[in-house]
Formats: C-alpha cells, sequence, structure tokens
C-alpha cells in the first residue's frame, strides 16, 4: 500500500514510518468530534489554570497558553479554524494549532494529562449539558400540554378512551393530554437524574492510573462545573455508563413522543375525524390535491427508532470492552449527538404544533358515544344496586350482544328488553347512563371525572412553579 506523507503525529515518537492513508480515514474522529471544540478548550483552560496554581507551570506558561487557547476558541466560532484529518480528532487538532501559534510551549498543556481523561471531560460536559437542555425543553412541552389540558377541561370536551384501539369508556380529552403529562414528568427527572449522576469530572484521572503530578482535580472539575471529580480513575476514563443513561432516557422519551404521534396520526385522519393539524405543520402530495399529511408526527415516530438504535448500538460497543479505555469508545459519540439533535427538533415542533391543532369536540363526543362505551355503567349501577359484579357483566354482555346484533344503542334498547335481561333494568336507567354522567362518575383518584381532572391540573401547575 502506498503510504502517507504527512507531517509528524504528536504522538509519534515511537513510529518508524507514516500512517497507512486508509488507517489514517479509519481512525480519525474529527469529522463529528469537532463538535466537541468548545467542551475541549474549556477543559483545556481549566486544566492550564490548574497546573498554574500548583506550580507546575510558570505565570508566563499559564497566560501564553490560555491566550493561545482562547485565540482557538475565536476561530473555531468564526468558523475559520481549518479541521485537518491527519490531526485525527478535536484534541489533536486544537493542540496543534495551539503550539503553531505559541510554539513548543504549547506542549506544557498536556502536562498531567491524557487524551484518555481530555475526551473523557469534553464528552461528559457535552452530554450533562445536552441532558439539562432537553429536561428544559421536555418542560416546556410538558406546559404547553398542560395548557391544553386546562383549555379543554374548560370546554369540558369529551374523547372515548381506548384499549386495544376498541371504545371503552369515555373521558374528558384532559384527561388524555394529562397523561401525557405525566409521562413527560418523569422524562424530564430522568434526564435531570442522569445529569445529575454524570456530573463528576475525570480530568486527572490521565491514561488509567492517576498521575505523579501534584494536581488540584477537585479545582478543575469546580472550575469545569463539575459537582466533583470521578473517584476512580480506571472507571473516569473507562466508562460511558452516564451516555447510556442519556440515550436510555432519550429512548424513552422517544417512545412517549411516538405514541403521542400515532395517536394525532389516526385522529387526524378522515375515519376518525377528531384533529385537523395546522398547515404550519403539515405537507402535501405530490399527486392528490386533497391530501394533508402529519409528516412530522409520521417522522417524529420514525426517528424514535434511530433514538433506540443509538441505545442499542452503545450498549453493543461497550459490553465487550476491558477495563480501562479502548478505541471501541470513540464510537460512542454520533449516537448521543444524533439523539440529542432528533429530540432537541422534535421537542420543538410538538410544542409549537399542539396549541395549533383543532379538536372537534362534537366528533369526539359522538365517537365516545359509540361502540357500547358505558356498558360498564350498566354493570357498575347494577352491582350498585346489589348484584354481584361477574353477574352484572354477563347480563350487560348478553345486552351488548343484542344491540349490535340490532345495530344499535344501549340507550335504543326497548323498555322489554332490559327488564327481560334484569328486572332492575329499564328504559329510563338506559337513557340516563350518558357519556357525560359516566365522565362524571369516575371520581376515584386519578380518574376522568371533573374535579379529579382539575385537581390533577392544579398539582401539575404547581409542579411547574416549583
Amino acid at each position: 500500500m502506498t503510504k502517507t506523507t504527512q507531517p509528524k503525529k504528536l504522538w509519534g515518537g515511537r513510529f518508524a514510518e507514516a500512517t497507512d492513508g486508509l488507517v489514517e480515514l479509519f481512525n480519525a474522529s474529527v469529522g463529528f468530534d469537532q463538535r466537541l471544540a468548545e467542551q475541549d478548550i474549556r477543559g483545556s483552560l481549566a486544566h492550564v489554570a490548574m497546573l498554574g496554581s500548583v506550580g507546575i507551570l510558570d505565570a508566563t506558561e499559564v497566560a501564553q497558553i490560555t491566550d493561545g487557547l482562547n485565540d482557538v476558541l475565536a476561530d473555531i466560532r468564526a468558523g475559520t479554524f481549518e479541521w485537518r484529518l491527519d490531526r485525527e480528532d478535536v484534541h489533536m487538532n486544537v493542540e496543534a494549532a495551539l503550539r503553531d501559534r505559541i510554539g513548543p510551549v504549547a506542549g506544557k498543556l498536556h502536562t498531567a494529562r491524557s487524551r484518555n481523561d481530555q475526551v473523557a471531560v469534553d464528552f461528559r460536559l457535552f452530554t450533562k449539558e445536552a441532558a439539562l437542555d432537553l429536561a428544559d425543553k421536555t418542560r416546556a412541552l410538558r406546559a404547553v400540554m398542560l395548557a391544553e389540558a386546562d383549555k379543554h377541561l374548560q370546554a369540558r370536551v369529551i374523547l372515548p378512551g381506548y384499549t386495544h384501539l376498541q371504545v371503552a369508556q369515555p373521558i374528558f380529552l384532559a384527561h388524555w393530554f394529562m397523561a401525557y403529562v405525566a409521562m413527560l414528568e418523569r422524562d424530564e427527572g430522568r434526564l435531570r437524574d442522569a445529569a445529575e449522576r454524570m456530573d463528576e469530572s475525570p480530568l486527572g484521572s490521565s491514561a488509567l492510573a492517576g498521575t505523579p503530578w501534584p494536581i488540584d482535580r477537585h479545582a478543575t472539575a469546580a472550575a469545569l462545573g463539575f459537582a466533583r471529580p470521578t473517584a476512580n480513575s480506571l472507571d473516569g476514563v473507562g466508562s460511558r455508563d452516564f451516555a447510556l443513561e442519556f440515550l436510555s432516557a432519550c429512548a424513552i422519551l422517544s417512545a412517549h413522543l411516538s405514541r403521542l404521534s400515532e395517536e394525532l396520526i389516526l385522529y387526524s385522519t378522515f375515519e376518525f375525524g377528531f384533529i385537523t393539524l395546522p398547515d404550519s405543520h403539515t405537507t402535501g402530495s405530490s399527486i392528490m390535491p386533497q391530501k394533508k399529511n402529519p409528516d412530522v408526527s409520521e417522522l417524529a415516530r420514525g426517528k424514535a427508532g434511530r433514538v433506540f438504535g443509538n441505545l442499542m448500538g452503545l450498549l453493543t460497543v461497550v459490553k465487550g470492552t476491558p477495563l480501562a479505555y479502548n478505541k471501541d469508545l470513540q464510537e460512542d459519540k454520533e449516537g448521543v449527538f444524533d439523539s440529542y439533535d432528533t429530540l432537541s427538533i422534535v421537542l420543538r415542533l410538538y410544542a409549537d404544533m399542539m396549541p395549533k391543532t383543532v379538536w372537534h369536540a362534537e366528533q369526539t363526543k359522538a365517537a365516545a358515544a359509540r361502540g357500547y362505551s358505558t356498558a360498564t355503567d350498566v354493570a357498575d349501577y347494577l352491582a350498585r344496586q346489589g348484584v354481584p359484579f361477574r353477574e352484572a357483566h354477563e347480563v350487560v354482555g348478553g345486552l351488548v350482544g343484542i344491540a349490535s346484533r340490532s345495530n344499535r344503542q344501549l340507550w335504543e334498547l326497548t323498555d322489554t328488553e332490559l327488564k327481560a335481561a334484569h328486572p332492575l333494568l329499564n328504559a329510563e336507567v338506559a337513557q340516563n347512563l350518558t357519556v357525560e354522567e359516566s365522565v362524571k362518575n369516575r371520581a376515584s383518584y386519578g380518574g376522568t371525572a371533573p374535579e379529579r381532572v382539575r385537581e390533577a391540573v392544579a398539582d401539575a401547575k404547581k409542579k411547574l412553579e416549583g
């Protein structure tokens, strides 16, 4: 194979020939890890300040390196920095650029650290910030869903509740919204919990065993906004469970958003007709002029698969890696970046789209009345009169059979038919068991009765304000 003739690597003292060109391409990560440039330079600034404070570098050296790093950062922010493949990754690109600016003193920056703890601290910084940002965006969507619940509670909009995608029992639309508020609250909590657990700095772990230099790891941890340094150097450089926990929280959040997407897709069809999605968040067909496609929801549902895959991908990478650092761990970042980017936009899209979505109250109420949704209420009525519930269940099941065979609802059965099924039943009882009464009667804690939903909305508002 043809060997490249590139400049000598910063680590190249041991090697007698240049890296093969294909190896160079395969080994490099700068194409994606340049995204960590801000975190990398922040870590280096904290490290050089600490080296000065403990007397490893003198004040002039600290000033030179600090000024040089800030110059490199300014170029990166301005978009004028030259990212070079032959310098492999973000760390070596920054360090080599620093050396180009300030000369050999740049080499002193790497005193008492390794690329192993350098990448670990950069990645933790990014992932912690990503977790907190997604938590904030999840909270914002939660607030939107809560506002929608409050709005539709005032209007007393009724929706069919489903099991097995069959009409089951009527509920308030506000109760449906509050179910997602509860899910999003847990999602936010998982992201914040993950950020709290990853709030430890691996900087100073060096390659894997720590360093003989008299460094102050607590000082660099504090300078970078971490609560503490990691307690074990092997764990500090070799573990990626913080990324796994982040991806796990992302996967669960994606599952919830995918379920929401599925319902909105169904509810927007002509067959359901419950909602009209806003023009701003739908698209048309290239051939069928009547179409209004729920692309945002379909993509959100589809992208959940990518987020799940990112979690499984990293689990598979780390499951067979021995302590401490292995090059396999270069594969830890792209999935985290992708999950963060994906959820950032999906959360923002839903926060914008939900208030613009129009619910058709007459259609949802009519659908809630179909499918014998008050059958359980008839059985409950009999049970309240002293009939064992299992017997009541059988009686009402027979009535549903009679009604379905004649294409009628329960309240359309005759007085004779109802009394024949059970002497305690009659047409007046059936007529009074409306969807409004059904919703009103479900007053157990967490139920869909108006007072329970009002309590849930009030409680959720307090949690958001707290």
